[in-house]
């Protein structure tokens, strides 16, 4: 029996609005679980570099090396990198708000005065990252306004060891709201990132 199955067989729970998981809702509860801030870089059919900031990342299986991320079906980023079929996703350090910022953001142009360096799997590097994991689209799976993308990995390059980046709530670290560095405005969880402004 799927899960799918079974959850329709079950009766409907009472409703109570205070649970509805609107967007808002989804913003704030979601923003509750501290993750890990990358930047999925690739290039475009015609060579040029793209890349978006995205928090939904993680290790899918060890045996084969496999991993995901999360894209918005409306970024101009991943598109390009769908159909060229190959990405890196660079794991940011904590000191790199900046670079964040850069990806994050619908503003402005991403390689722009930035040292990065084409990949000998041709896709751009960022500098100072903690680790580059390089990686062809293996599946995509549509789900809502995303896109759900397993990638197979094909080499993992470390690059530094130093503290992680972490998002918590709208902001840089997991201290309380007011210690915590805010964001920029441009970021919202599960509306910017992924890949909408790529």
């Amino acid at each position: 029996m799927t899960a799918e199955f079974r959850s329709q067989s079950l009766p409907p729970p009472k409703t109570d609005e205070g649970t509805v998981p609107t967007p808002q809702r989804m913003r704030h509860a979601m923003g509750t679980f501290a993750s890990g801030v990358t930047v999925v870089t690739g290039t475009g059919w015609d060579g040029a570099p793209v890349g978006f900031a995205c928090q939904s990342f993680a290790s899918v299986s060890l045996e084969p090396a496999l991993v995901l991320f999360c894209a918005d079906h409306r970024g101009r980023a991943w598109p390009k990198i769908r159909e060229s079929g190959r990405f890196t996703v660079n794991i940011l350090a904590a000191e790199q708000t900046d670079m964040c910022a850069r990806f994050g953001s619908s503003k402005g142009l991403k390689y722009e005065g930035l040292r990065w360096e084409l990949s000998r799997w041709g896709t751009p590097s960022l500098p100072g990252v903690l680790t580059r994991v390089h990686a062809d689209v293996h599946d995509v799976h549509a789900a809502g306004d995303h896109d759900v993308v397993v990638g197979r990995v094909l080499a993992l390059e470390p690059v530094a060891d130093r503290e992680p980046m972490l998002f918590f709530r709208g902001g840089f670290g997991v201290g309380s709201p007011a210690t915590a560095v805010t964001a920029p405005d441009v970021w919202g969880w599960g509306d910017h990132w992924g890949g909408r402004w790529g």
